[in-house]
């Protein structure tokens, strides 16, 4: 969970980094207004195919590891499922032999002569 929260921080702190650090250079260099537009413009398009990239990156790693989820779901859920067939199997046959020692005792105390 620790390893998602840092690459989501490190994620923001990039594209944060990015646009502070392009608008600063704009700004800071002399230029025209039209060179200044037109840099801005090819910035903003840069950074909008970044965008779109990272974003389709962190978009497949988020369905691989809902896919995976989904999978170890599945599994324990079997798991608990067969664990539960089991322990029900085994309770059967625990009151199957307690039923046996009941029956046997009440056999027993009806044969006894009474005192």
């Amino acid at each position: 969970m620790s390893d998602r929260s840092d690459f989501g921080s490190f994620l923001v702190g990039f594209v944060i980094g990015g646009l502070t650090g392009a608008a600063v250079a704009l700004l800071l260099t002399p230029q025209s207004g039209e060179e200044t537009r037109t840099m801005i413009k090819e910035k903003a398009i840069e950074l909008k195919e970044k965008a779109v990239d990272t974003y389709e990156d962190v978009s497949d790693k988020a369905e691989a590891l809902a896919a995976d989820a989904k999978v170890k779901v599945t599994d324990l859920s079997q798991q608990a499922k067969t664990k539960a067939e089991e322990l029900t199997s085994k309770g059967q046959v625990v009151l199957e032999q307690q039923k046996a020692k009941v029956t046997e005792i009440a056999k027993k105390v009806r044969k006894a002569p009474e005192a």
